[in-house]
């Protein structure tokens, strides 16, 4: 294996995750709710679930933060090496996991971690675990 040594940025890395810590926490004080994406997103088009606007206005800034990012510098360039139905399976089979897992990365990779709970631990090493296995497949025994 080798590193892009040019590529290699520890410093923003760390930034972009102190802010994803940062605003998971705000938002588990101000609203006593896990920041997890995809139970935000089910609850928001449920019909009467509570704080919609807030999490409508968290959802948002997901959105918009990467625009506002572009007035300040150059975003990357972004490239999908799969095909469009590649994505379409993919994409439905995170939404899947998500369900069975009963949350996303950020619910338990981010937030259920960092509140030490156990099933969080586990889905984290489960869906890690999936992934290390689906790009070693991919990438080594079939070439791709």
């Amino acid at each position: 294996m080798n590193i892009d040594w040019h590529a290699f940025t520890p410093w923003s890395a760390l930034a972009g995750g102190a802010l994803i810590g940062l605003a998971a926490a705000l938002f588990a004080l101000a609203n006593g709710r896990v920041a997890g994406i995809s139970g935000l997103l089910g609850s928001l088009v449920q019909s009467g679930s509570e704080g919609r606007g807030e999490k409508a206005l968290f959802l948002l800034g997901l959105l918009v933060a990467p625009l506002l990012w572009g007035l300040f510098a150059a975003l990357p360039a972004i490239e999908f090496e799969a095909g469009a139905a590649g994505l379409i399976v993919a994409g439905l089979l995170v939404g899947i996991g998500t369900r069975y897992g009963s949350g996303c990365t950020s619910g338990h990779g981010v937030c259920g971690i960092s509140r030490l709970s156990p099933r969080s631990l586990v889905a984290t090493l489960c869906f890690m675990g999936a992934g290390f296995a689906t790009v070693f497949v991919l990438r080594h025994l079939l070439g791709g």
